[in-house]
């Protein structure tokens, strides 16, 4: 049953009335009290004032709340404290790390305008769901030694140095990077890793102090190099003071300063043999090591032992030894730049070293052997591009032609081919010419007619195969001409005597006898000779028309061509050609196409009397011939049987 209901059942008669009254005196009152102060019915069921900070949104409950939606509003609380919304969204920081909740559970609003909603337990709150885990002495740290009071908790700085700059002895010169050094447990147990560095420590620097290298807190100030610590050691009685420079550790070490490990033979271009091996480094490097070089040339230690007073040079080590300067010399002529080859190897020093001055002796085979020089010269003086030391007349092996400008192939690279088919002597080898006709003008069956680039056609693979284009000519070959053999046209080896034109080949095929001329190719083609063609009417001034197209050439052509011209000249007129067919002995006059036309030449048309057939055309026609004189002619035509001014 409904609460309303049961009320109803429970309070009867005069009671009943009582409350019904007092009800509706309530809601009149909450009206009276609404219109009054215009309030919401939000305002009106409010819990509570908000905290001062809300104050704003006191009455605009939209802001915080969502109608019918609880778990809207931690959406809307995290909309105005981005921050924190941040970091439950990346689940970092205090608020992303912790378990997930309303955020009413730990901060409840409309406690009034003083209530403080955001209170921490410092006894209970778990730090290491911060981005800040405390270790070492932080846990027991104060809180307020690192937060500010005026600042968010989550505003302390992270880094070390921004608490501890005050404790910072090396005055920044070593970077805010203070936990690449010290750790929370105790600010002067330093764990520092020295091979991180710029200098690593080896040998008996391990154990070395810290403050024997450096002297001051500024770390990085202190020296890199072994003399900026070692320099009294230097300066000592056993040092070298200063001579050898500062870089100590070209022969010293970490590990010992003796003795040292120097070693002359790898470390230096200078190896120590013999007796050098025991000699002390002051006997031959006495000035500043650095600033004065030290001569690693014998002469320069020994000049006062040598007995050849200059005369052999300064190179001593080319004859003696450091084993012993009185050891017999044991010379190597193969070291020298001059190796001795052949029959050199057995030719006494003085033939070739005219004086104590060994190295004044040349070293050019032109510089002993000119007086032996058959070239005179002509070749130059590198003699052993040709010649060898075993033979001074074998150049087998030795000399290359394909290096110089004509490289011997096929024909010139026989070996029955010899040098002198070319050179003719040996004061010309390199003056023979290289072109073809100077060697082959006797060879040229053409007479010079084709110039002297027999290449052309010619190869030296063999003489007498051709390679010719004749595409490349004045007269390419096409049709017929491409099978016709080279003699057929080319009578001899004078090739540029052979005609151009057609009838320079075929005078006695010409059916014509020169009536046409010469020019057969203005109607003939090199496909095939009977094969012609010459368009009249577009290459004459003459068209042909009616029975003139089936007449042959020669019909009316019949006189040579005179030289240089296509053909003989002809009349345009019909008597040019028709006079012997003139029955009329000339009486008519030489224009035969007034009366004839070319269909055919009986069909004759009077075109004085075109159209007139009856007796007084007749007679006019008698009149007009007898003044003409031709009467007689006239009349007898007009006497044949069926005469009507047209002849059939």
């Amino acid at each position: 049953m409904a609460p309303w209901t049961a009320l109803t059942h429970r309070i009867t008669g005069p009671a009943l009335v009582r409350h019904v009254l007092g009800l509706l005196a309530l809601v009149l009152a909450l009206g009276w009290a609404a219109a009054a102060r215009a309030q919401s019915i939000e305002s009106v069921l409010s819990p509570g004032k908000l905290i001062q900070g809300h104050l704003k949104w006191d009455d605009d409950c939209k802001a915080c709340h969502v109608k019918f939606d609880r778990a809207a509003q931690d959406r809307l609380c995290m909309d105005c404290h981005k921050d924190v919304g941040q970091d439950v969204r990346a689940k970092a920081g205090y608020h992303g790390r912790m378990k997930p909740q309303a955020c009413n559970e730990c901060h409840t609003d409309h406690k009034g305008r003083g209530a403080k909603i955001v209170e921490l337990d410092k006894q209970r709150f778990d730090h290491e769901l911060t981005d800040y885990a405390l270790r070492g002495k932080h846990v027991k740290t104060e809180c307020d030694k690192c937060h500010e009071p005026a600042k968010k908790w989550r505003a302390a700085a992270s880094d070390c140095n921004a608490c501890h700059r005050k404790d910072d002895v090396h005055k920044g010169s070593l970077g805010p990077k203070c936990a690449d050094c010290h750790t929370e447990n105790n600010w002067k147990e330093a764990k520092f890793d020295h091979s991180k560095t710029r200098f690593a420590l080896e040998g008996k620097h391990v154990d070395t102090k810290c403050a024997d290298c450096h002297k001051t807190k500024d770390y990085k100030n202190a020296p890199r190099t072994c003399y900026g610590c070692h320099k009294k050691d230097d300066d000592g009685n056993k040092g070298h003071k200063g001579l050898y420079g500062e870089k100590c550790d070209s022969c010293h070490n970490a590990k010992t300063w003796k003795p040292s490990t120097f070693n002359h033979d790898t470390d230096t271009k200078y190896v120590l043999r013999g007796k050098h091996v025991k000699t002390k480094c002051g006997d031959c490097h006495t000035g500043h090591l650095y600033k004065v070089k030290t001569p690693n040339d014998c002469y320069s230690c020994h000049k006062k032992d040598d007995k050849h007073k200059d005369t052999l040079g300064k190179d001593c080590g080319a004859c003696h030894t450091e084993r012993d300067w009185k050891e017999k010399a044991k010379f190597d002529h193969d070291k020298t730049d001059f190796p001795l080859l052949g029959k050199h190897a057995d030719a006494k020093c003085d033939t070739c070293h005219k004086s104590k001055l060994f190295k004044e002796a040349p070293k050019q085979c032109i510089g002993c052997h000119k007086k032996e020089d058959k070239h005179e010269g002509t070749l130059g003086e590198a003699c052993g591009d040709c010649h060898g030391e075993r033979d001074w007349k074998t150049t087998k092996g030795r000399f290359d032609h394909d290096k110089t400008k004509f490289k011997l192939r096929n024909a010139h690279a026989a070996p029955k081919l010899k040098c002198d088919a070319c050179h003719k002597d040996l004061k010309s080898l390199r003056k023979t010419p290289l072109d073809c006709y100077s060697c082959h003008q006797k060879d040229d069956k053409h007479e010079g007619q084709e110039g002297r680039q027999c290449e052309t056609c010619h190869t030296d693979r063999d003489w007498k195969a051709p390679g010719f284009d004749h595409n490349k000519t004045r007269y390419p070959l096409v049709g017929k001409h491409l099978k016709v053999a080279c003699k057929d046209c080319h009578a001899t080896p004078r090739y540029k005597d052979a005609a151009r034109e057609c009838y320079g080949c075929h005078k006695k095929e010409d059916k014509h006898q020169l009536v046409l001329g010469v020019k057969c190719e203005s109607c003939h083609n090199a496909r095939s000779w009977s094969i012609w063609d010459f368009d009249h009417d577009r290459r004459s001034k003459y068209k042909l028309d009616g029975a003139h197209r089936k007449v042959a050439c020669d019909a009316c052509h019949v006189k040579p061509a005179p030289a240089g011209r296509d053909f003989a000249s002809l009349g345009s007129d019909c008597m040019s050609c028709h006079r012997k067919d003139d029955v009329h002995d000339g009486s008519f006059g030489a224009r035969c196409d007034q009366c004839h036309v070319t269909d055919n030449w009986k069909k004759v048309s009077n075109r004085v009397l075109r159209g007139s057939a009856t007796p007084e055309a007749e007679t006019n026609a008698t009149q007009v011939a007898a003044l003409l004189g031709r009467a007689s002619r006239f009349a007898r035509s007009a006497e044949r049987p069926g005469w009507n001014g047209w002849l059939q």
